[in-house]
């Protein structure tokens, strides 16, 4: 298949080198993606008070609720992409890839359409106050307009990812970033549109990402056989996708139902508590963003790997990648906490938000290098096509951890700890994750990476 220089060939060279590489653009692309929601934040924050933040801060959980069990397709299409290139199955590349546009379609357009006619009830299950009904049903109801966008651009990076290409999407978001940022300004202060405007705003942003997403898969991956619309239906290549992304759909639905069930913990603390919450998860997340870069690298780089049967590479990486995605998770929120107090700021200035937002993060930042650890070696399962132990150890953390403990606090203590349920579900997630290294399946691995080894030697 055709080489270009946006591509990182995780196969060859240097370990750590290579997966910083790659990592890094998805890093800056996070950030930036974070900003969607920041920008958002900071705006609404800032020209429409503690309510209308509350209302955003609560609002993007129901349509995660409906998206989630197909966000996992973005990552099951870097699986399946990611073992052909590895493999140089270029038939095999060509089938994933149009069978995922074909999936997109017939599943994105229904979501929109149930999202605008029951999104509301997720919001009364929520227990969402009256004083931020209206304002989050608003706010809800844009965002599903967005769902092709939002899942056709997560299956575009997806792809981009499974090719090697990290660095293109970061183009893709500066531009989408800055449409959102400019939008934000123009729709919220200057027209007056308030928190429906932070939503038009953002979901013009989503598609605009799509869209460009696609020329640019067309012109520079031709091998790839990508097209914008579903020209036929292969029903076993999706049966694949649906093999591989269903999944890792269902361990992001389970943990979007765990987190409805949180956030009606939360709501019940007020709307004060709620608007601290909003504010400490946009630094919570600004600070964590190499989490998500170095777990999305563990995928491609297993799936690279084990297509071009390196087992070697994946015996060490196995290791290596959770343990330096631990460290720079570390020092991130280390950071994150001496600057926290400006940090908060940049979001709201009312002191009674701030004081909940700077409990939050001190509950929780110290502890997010375990989350790391966990979801580096979880994704790194998840491209040698393991899918049941890694979704089993998520519901695990969730419904067996974090939402039991949050109940407790809320019930038998006080409720405005109830961050605490993120670092114990961190630790168990961990723990449960590093008990793969002692299964078959990792026994194998390494079993034929000790022989590549002895071959090596002997040659």
């Amino acid at each position: 298949m055709a080489r270009t220089n946006s591509k990182i060939d995780l196969t060859q060279g240097p370990i750590a080198s290579r997966v910083l590489m790659f990592a890094l653009p998805i890093c800056l692309g996070s950030i930036l993606q974070q900003l969607y929601g920041m920008v958002d934040t900071l705006v609404v924050g800032n020209f429409c008070g503690p309510i209308s933040l509350a209302a955003v801060g609560t609002s993007s959980l129901p349509v995660e609720m409906f998206l989630c069990l197909f966000t996992g397709l973005g990552t099951g299409v870097t699986i399946l992409v990611s073992q052909a290139v590895g493999s140089g199955d270029t038939q095999r590349l060509r089938s994933a890839v149009q069978s995922t546009v074909s999936f997109l379609y017939l599943c994105g357009i229904p979501l929109t359409i149930l999202g605008l006619l029951f999104g509301h009830l997720l919001l009364a299950l929520m227990q969402t106050p009256a004083d931020t009904w209206d304002l989050a049903v608003d706010y809800t109801r844009i965002l599903f307009l967005g769902t092709l966008g939002n899942l056709g651009y997560n299956v575009n990076a997806g792809i981009l990812r499974g090719m090697g290409d990290s660095r293109s999407t970061l183009n893709f978001l500066i531009i989408s970033c800055i449409t959102n940022i400019v939008l934000d300004l123009l729709f919220v202060p200057v027209l007056g549109m308030g928190v429906s405007g932070a939503a038009w705003a953002t979901i013009i942003a989503m598609y605009v990402s799509w869209i460009t997403s696609m020329f640019y898969i067309r012109r520079k991956y031709p091998e790839s056989g990508y097209v914008p619309f579903p020209r036929s239906f292969d029903k076993a290549g999706v049966g694949e996708i649906i093999r591989v992304g269903l999944p890792l759909g269902i361990n992001s639905s389970i943990f979007s139902v765990g987190h409805l069930f949180l956030q009606a913990f939360i709501n019940a603390q007020g709307s004060i508590f709620m608007a601290g919450c909003s504010v400490a998860g946009k630094v919570n997340s600004l600070a964590t963003i190499a989490v998500q870069s170095l777990s999305s690298s563990c995928t491609s780089f297993a799936g690279q790997n084990l297509g071009a049967r390196r087992y070697d590479r994946l015996a060490k990486g196995g290791w290596l990648i959770p343990l330096f995605a631990g460290l720079v998770s570390f020092t991130g929120c280390m950071i994150a906490l001496i600057f926290l107090d400006p940090l908060l700021r940049l979001f709201n200035s009312d002191p009674a938000v701030l004081e909940m937002a700077r409990l939050y993060c001190h509950l929780t930042l110290p502890m997010v290098w375990c989350y790391a650890v966990f979801s580096s070696m979880q994704n790194t399962v998840y491209g040698l096509g393991v899918m049941k132990y890694p979704t089993a150890i998520s519901i695990m953390m969730l419904w067996v951890v974090r939402i039991p403990v949050a109940w407790a606090i809320c019930t038998f203590g006080n409720g405005h700890y109830l961050p605490l349920s993120f670092p114990a579900s961190f630790v168990a997630g961990m723990i449960g994750m590093s008990l793969f290294y002692c299964s078959p399946r990792w026994k194998e691995i390494r079993s034929n990476a000790k022989h590549m080894l002895e071959e090596k030697k002997v040659s």
